[in-house]
């Protein structure tokens, strides 16, 4: 089956003002053991400067008037690291939520966690859980945490959902559609990300968000993420906003 873009809802994802800001950004902060590894320290050193670097970004995103900013923070492949850098991580985030959330919350900041969530820590759990219940109400900015996250299980996990619900007539396979698919990702609350940014010089999605990525615009950033800043995010921001998005349509059709 051939899926078809709907363009009125391809206008409903732009800035609400009509303007040419991203209103959802999305981010592979990507560089932090290279970063520590130039300058003779440990890896963690780079991982707990990156955190410092997240939230300039997080208020920088706010006053950028974006609504959505993802940050994959912590990939379904990355259990295969270190045992020690592993268990830095994990202490980051706890310490992350316990010291930041109540700052977030007072900024009108929703914090949503995507990924999986079946065999995680019961304390760490807990506090992605306490994070989104406390803050389910802020509109101002929506934080998207990819912990744990791999678009490939996430769509494979869909697509079992799906298969069970066409198994149990819930669903008829003739009327399974992008949306139908799409509304059983973790994202299925949240717009497709107009602009994704990797940081650090790679260029590749390595597993984020492969199906919301459809359309997205691309930004690769030569700074590794410690040294990343709210100059740089502008210059992201800038360059997004001289692009022109068709979705498959020519020049003439573009969307603002």
């Amino acid at each position: 089956m051939t899926a078809s873009v709907d363009a009125s809802d391809l206008v409903s994802r732009q800035p609400s003002d009509g303007g040419c800001s991203p209103r959802h950004v999305a981010i592979i902060m990507d560089g932090n053991g290279r970063w520590a590894a130039a300058r003779g320290l440990p890896r963690t050193e780079g991982h707990r400067r990156g955190v410092d670097v997240m939230r300039r970004i997080v208020r920088r995103s706010i006053e950028s008037g974006v609504d959505y900013l993802t940050l994959f923070s912590f990939s379904s492949e990355n259990w295969s690291r270190p045992a020690t850098e592993v268990s830095f991580l994990l202490t980051l985030l706890r310490r992350f939520v316990r010291t930041d959330l109540a700052s977030l919350h007072k900024n009108g900041v929703r914090v949503r966690v995507i990924g999986e969530r079946e065999g995680l820590a019961p304390d760490i759990l807990s506090l992605l859980e306490e994070a989104e219940r406390l803050t389910a109400d802020n509109t101002l900015l929506t934080l998207v945490v990819a912990f744990n996250y791999g678009s490939r299980q996430e769509i494979l996990s869909a697509a079992r959902r799906l298969a069970r619900d066409v198994a149990e007539g819930r669903v008829s396979a003739d009327e399974i559609d992008c949306d139908e698919m799409s509304r059983r990702l973790y994202t299925s609350d949240i717009p497709d990300p107009d602009l994704i940014i990797r940081t650090s010089g790679e260029q590749r999605l390595s597993n984020f968000l492969l199906w919301q990525a459809a359309y997205s615009e691309f930004y690769f950033e030569p700074a590794l993420w410690p040294d990343y800043d709210e100059a740089a995010f502008d210059r992201a921001l800038a360059d997004y906003a001289k692009r022109e998005r068709r979705f498959g349509r020519v020049t003439t059709q573009a969307v603002p």
